[in-house]
C-alpha cells in the first residue's frame, strides 16, 4: 500500500522536515493531485494580476517539485529561481526546466540572495504546520524592496491559530505592507481544506 504523506505532514512539525519531504518526493504530485490541489493557480493568477512586468525576476520560495512553479509559468512569469530544503524535491523541480536557478537552502542559515533581488517572492502553501514557521514570514518581507510583491497562502490548519492572519493585518497596519488581495477558497478541495491567499505589497 502507498504511503499517504498528507495525513502524517502535520506531525512533523519542527523535527525531520527535510527527510519527511525528501521521502515524499517521489509520490508528492500524484498525492496532492488526487486531493485537488488548486492554492498554486490561484496565487499564481493574483500574482501575474498585479506584475507590471512578467519578465521580471520572481523567487519560488520553498518551490517543492515545482508545482508551483508550473502555475507560476502558466500565468506567464518567465524568470523563476526556486529554492527549497528538499533535495529530492529539487530535483523533481530539475526535470521540469521550469527555473532559470534551483538551490537548497537550509532551515537554519541566512537566506542567500541580496534584499531587492526579487521583484516578487512567493511562498505557496509554506508557512504553516508540517511545513515553515511564521517567522518566515518577516524573514521573506524583509528581503523585499519597497514595491516588491509578496504572494503567500495559509491553508485551514494554519489559520486555526489566530496568529497566522493577524500576522498579515499587523504588518499592514504598521505600514510595512499594503494588502493588495485577500481571498480565502479551495486548497484540497477532496479533503474540503480550504486557504487564504495573500497578495501584498513592500512599503
Amino acid at each position: 500500500m502507498t504511503r499517504k504523506f498528507l495525513d502524517n505532514v502535520y506531525d512533523h512539525i519542527g523535527k525531520g522536515i527535510e527527510t519527511f519531504y525528501d521521502d515524499w518526493a517521489d509520490t508528492y504530485e500524484a498525492e496532492v493531485g488526487e486531493n485537488g490541489y488548486v492554492t498554486p493557480a490561484r496565487c499564481a493568477r493574483v500574482l501575474a494580476a498585479h506584475m507590471p512586468d512578467k519578465a521580471a525576476p520572481v523567487l519560488d520560495f520553498g518551490c517543492g517539485t515545482g508545482l508551483s512553479g508550473s502555475a507560476l509559468r502558466a500565468e506567464g512569469i518567465t524568470d523563476l529561481h526556486g529554492m527549497d530544503l528538499s533535495a529530492e524535491m529539487l530535483a523533481k523541480a530539475r526535470a521540469k526546466n521550469l527555473y532559470q536557478s534551483l538551490q537548497q537552502i537550509a532551515a537554519d542559515a541566512p537566506l542567500p540572495f541580496e534584499t531587492g533581488a526579487y521583484a516578487a517572492i512567493a511562498a505557496i502553501g509554506v508557512i504553516g504546520p508540517g511545513a515553515a514557521p511564521l517567522d518566515l514570514f518577516d524573514i521573506l518581507l524583509a528581503k523585499l524592496a519597497p514595491g516588491g510583491l509578496f504572494v503567500l497562502s495559509f491553508n485551514d490548519h494554519a489559520l486555526e491559530d489566530p496568529a497566522y492572519a493577524a500576522k498579515v493585518t499587523s504588518c499592514a497596519e504598521a505600514g510595512s505592507l499594503r494588502i493588495l488581495e485577500q481571498e480565502h477558497g479551495p486548497h484540497l478541495p477532496a479533503r474540503n481544506i480550504n486557504s487564504t491567499v495573500y497578495l501584498a505589497e513592500k512599503l
